[in-house]
């Protein structure tokens, strides 16, 4: 059987692209990585060639078509029990698709105000009380977790979470927000694995600049 083939978007700025990718990367799932670039505010026409929504990411695995971000990674993870990608405790689990549903549906500010952007010089933005409230909740899912687990990612073993928020490790780095010493400690480790090298390299070594995410 062939290689699942995952496409994504601009390693640099495609926040959504990166979660599944880090994901199937730090787990060893064999796949084939087909990027196809934007530089257009609304993505690149290019994607409806593979995408039934003409976004990236998306999954075609044996035939199989599966888009969203959270939907790739719970397929891969279930198709790969071994990988570990849900934690093996029941709570955890369950703990873990709350805090990755979250993520998809939650931090409207944050998102908005501070796009992914693997090759930003850190620098802050100005803060709102919103951008300050999706902060705020976001280290204490982390602090939580890490507290619970005893770390050292969300659930002891990296796992769907921490590929569900590793965009946001970018964020609060490079715009410098202010992070509870666990919280960093979370992010440092985040931020050295092999994984994560691979991907910020390519994205800081990619030609292309999309304006309306340079913030």
């Amino acid at each position: 059987m062939p290689d699942p083939v995952l496409y994504i978007g601009n390693k640099n700025y495609s926040s959504w692209s990166f979660r599944p990718w880090i994901a199937m990367r730090v787990a060893n799932i064999a796949f084939k990585e087909k990027l196809v670039p934007f530089d257009m505010g609304n993505g690149n026409p290019a994607f409806r060639q593979f995408s039934p929504t003409g976004k990236v990411p998306v999954l075609v695995d044996d035939g199989l078509t599966i888009w969203e971000s959270l939907a790739i990674i719970d397929h891969v993870a279930r198709k790969h029990p071994e990988s570990g990608l849900w934690p093996h405790q029941s709570d955890h689990r369950s703990r873990a698709m709350a805090m990755s549903s979250e993520m998809v549906s939650s931090f409207p500010a944050l998102r908005s105000a501070c796009p992914m952007n693997m090759r930003r010089t850190p620098a802050p933005v100005p803060l709102t009380p919103a951008i300050s409230s999706d902060v705020d909740r976001i280290q204490s899912l982390w602090g939580q977790s890490l507290a619970d687990s005893g770390g050292p990612f969300l659930f002891g073993e990296f796992s769907v979470a921490d590929a569900m928020f590793a965009p946001v490790v970018n964020r609060l780095d490079v715009y410098c927000f202010e992070t509870k010493p666990e919280v960093r400690a979370y992010m440092d480790r985040m931020k050295v694995l092999p994984a994560w090298r691979e991907w910020e390299d390519a994205g800081r070594a990619e030609p292309w600049i999309v304006e309306e995410d340079e913030a």
